[in-house]
């Protein structure tokens, strides 16, 4: 029943931003651990941030010092504030939502960083 919506990817230039917004429906992301995670084509799909319920983060080390994962739980929303974007960050970037029942995915958000 949960339902991720993803949105904010775009094209931008190197070291640029950008910020990612997960919405979610049917459950609460306090609750849960939140991922976002990124697929390029042909590539494995990898964590790239996850927060915890009681809000400790943790990232991936190509990202780690550029990329900063948050939640507003009021508006039931995780973000990906992406800084210094470099063209390997180019991929379709997914929210996930981790629970004991298995994970639950959003469509996905391409995010394409020109060299």
């Amino acid at each position: 029943q949960v339902q991720l919506v993803e949105s904010g990817g775009g094209l931008v230039q190197a070291g640029g931003s950008l910020s990612l917004s997960c919405a979610a429906s049917g459950s609460a992301v306090s609750i849960y651990y939140m991922g976002w995670y990124r697929q390029a084509p042909g590539k494995q799909r990898g964590l790239v941030a996850g927060i915890t319920s009681d809000g400790s983060t943790n990232y991936a080390d190509s990202v780690k010092g550029r990329f900063t994962i948050s939640r507003d739980n009021a508006k039931n929303t995780v973000y990906l504030q992406m800084n210094s974007l470099k063209p390997e960050d180019t991929a379709v970037y997914y929210c996930a939502l981790h629970r004991g029942g298995g994970l639950s995915w959003g469509q996905g958000t391409q995010v394409t960083v020109a060299s």
